[in-house]
């Protein structure tokens, strides 16, 4: 009986990714009732128009949404027919049976239409901690906290929530996510591909052209009239901003993205990328276009910010503002504050993202009818990637420091404002001790040897943080030990990177990668081969659940285990979004 069900639960499996992508939205989608998304079928051959049936609930395509759909006979020039359907809705909850059927093969899906109770929230505001692993938050609370005895003195405004769940993370082609998905899940309420947001990725050949679900910036300025607000600091074109407002399987699509927002026009963006806003041929520009989209976001009616000061200038009478304040990403808080390295010398005067997210919350909160923001915490994941744990950390310390704030900024008006705060994906770090790096009291011994752990890792003894939680060194006798379990070959020097950010590789030959040899004489260095495919040229992202907090109306919701698809129905549940009809 074994090999029968083993190989039957094989077929149903293979059976099921084969199948997958075949009607979109896919298999058990949840819909928001009344949003908008694009309607397709896709089938493996050329189909005879006679013989082809497609049903929703037992009504055909014009019945259900009202118009006739589109049918392709070959789609990109190839045998392939397709049935597709631009801009629909669907206002009725309840179960859809989606069933299609060309003759011969057919398909049947099913989707959960919902609705939402009244509104609950005046505002929502979305922190993302981008790759935000719990080491990350441990590290950050040891460092700006301090701990005696076992116990931590103060807790992180992260942390101290009443509400919290484990969100998973799996996107519709993989068990792993990038930032694109992870976003566009959160963003949308519907499962993506990786690189994909906003969008299922369909077989075309364009990355324009894919059937398109509706985000929660548009939901919430089209049904409510709210503002809308994004802030990072890494490029504003990058996977998590974008998948804001944003629709392409392409997540580096930065020009096509620029011309998005554009077209969208949030209330506030802000961060960096400002390469592909300016035309081609202007110094630092990225873009392959003359589109000069400074220019246009300013003929639009927005206040542009290019540094920290042109930010703290803008007029309280300012509706619409645009932030760029680096040609790629911003700095983060350990290169701003303390070490000058990065790009701070060719951009010192970038702001705080508590200064950016003082500013968002001026402008958006002139809107009576609330608002939308998201801001994130960007290069968390960046620094993780390139195994640079102190500057990851500070940049947790700086997301708590912006948490902080808005929760301050809610209160006073009466908690009037859903807060939630999570990762978008994990990174496979951990915490596993100190390291003991006082060579007078530990001399000649391997800095490997130096790990301590269990007994042996004590406490770290960073200097007190200053009044926004940092130390002002991360180069002392015995700090923090974070280590990932994703490692492309490198020299692992166990110490912080107090030049410039870290580059653990560089490049070798036929497109892989190999330990960077600037670190090869580093004293105590050692060669660490990775456990990754040569052609990664970092870590990479993990599978693991990620950490939800929330305070504020309708954060009743968060708890427990929840996907993150379920993100998204708690926004658009706390702002009524589509209230139940009585």
């Amino acid at each position: 009986m074994i090999k029968p069900l083993a190989a039957t639960f094989a077929l149903l499996m293979s059976g099921t990714a084969a199948f997958a992508q075949t009607i979109y939205p896919i298999d058990r989608a949840d819909i928001l009732a009344g949003s908008r998304f694009d309607f397709k079928v896709e089938f493996p051959g050329v189909v005879d128009p006679a013989k082809l049936k497609v049903t929703v609930n037992g009504a055909d395509t014009t019945g259900a949404f009202g118009r006739a759909a589109e049918f392709i006979v070959r789609e990109d020039g190839k045998e392939q027919s397709a049935l597709l359907l631009r801009e629909v809705a669907l206002t009725k909850p309840g179960r859809y049976v989606i069933e299609a059927s060309d003759g011969s093969l057919s398909r049947s899906v099913a989707w959960n239409v919902y609705d939402t109770g009244p509104r609950k929230a005046k505002n929502v505001i979305l922190f993302i901690g981008d790759g935000l692993s719990p080491a990350h938050r441990i590290a950050a609370r040891l460092l700006s906290k301090g701990i005696v005895e076992g116990k931590s003195l103060g807790k992180l405004a992260i942390d101290d929530m009443p509400q919290m769940a484990l969100v998973a993370t799996a996107g519709s082609d993989s068990i792993i996510t990038d930032s694109a998905n992870a976003a566009s899940a959160y963003a949308t309420g519907h499962k993506a591909a990786v690189n994909a947001m906003g969008v299922y990725a369909d077989r075309t050949a364009s990355p324009f052209d894919d059937p398109q679900v509706e985000t929660i910036g548009s939901l919430a300025k089209r049904r409510l009239g709210l503002a809308v607000g994004i802030v990072t600091n890494t490029e504003i074109e990058d996977a998590t901003p974008a998948a804001m407002l944003a629709h392409t399987r392409r997540r580096a699509a930065y020009d096509e993205i620029v011309a998005q927002y554009f077209a969208a026009k949030p209330d506030v963006l802000m961060g960096g990328g400002a390469a592909n806003f300016l035309p081609k041929g202007a110094p630092g520009s990225k873009r392959r276009d003359d589109a000069d989209y400074v220019a246009k976001f300013r003929d639009a009616g927005y206040t542009v910010a290019t540094n920290a000061a042109e930010l703290g200038a803008a007029k309280p009478d300012t509706q619409k503002l645009l932030g760029l304040f680096a040609p790629g990403n911003m700095d983060g808080v350990l290169d701003r504050k303390l070490l000058k390295g990065g790009g701070v010398k060719k951009n010192p005067n970038q702001p705080d993202l508590t200064e950016q997210l003082g500013a968002a919350l001026s402008v958006l909160s002139k809107n009576p009818n609330g608002f939308f923001l998201m801001v994130e915490s960007g290069l968390i994941d960046k620094y993780a990637h390139a195994l640079d744990m102190e500057r990851a950390v500070y940049d947790t310390i700086m997301l708590d420091n912006a948490v902080r704030q808005a929760r301050d900024w809610s209160a006073a008006r009466g908690d009037d404002t859903l807060i939630l705060v999570l990762a978008d994906h994990n990174h496979p770090n951990a915490l596993v001790g100190t390291i003991n790096d006082d060579m007078t009291t530990v001399p000649n011994v391997p800095l490997r040897e130096r790990v301590g752990v269990y007994e042996k890792a004590g406490f770290p003894d960073y200097p007190a943080p200053d009044k926004d939680g940092y130390p002002s060194r991360v180069d002392v006798n015995r700090r923090l030990a974070i280590f990932s379990a994703s490692l492309p070959d490198h020299y692992e020097t166990y110490r912080p990177k107090l030049d410039n950010p870290n580059e653990p590789t560089e490049k070798a030959e036929a497109g892989t990668f190999k330990a960077n040899e600037k670190y090869k004489d580093v004293p105590g260095a050692v060669l660490r081969f990775g456990n990754l495919p040569a052609m990664m040229n970092a870590s990479v992202h993990s599978g693991e659940d990620v950490i939800l907090t929330a305070v504020g109306p309708g954060s009743d919701r968060v708890h427990g285990s929840m996907d993150n698809t379920e993100v998204f129905r708690v926004i658009a549940d706390a702002l009524g979004l589509a209230p139940a009809k009585d």
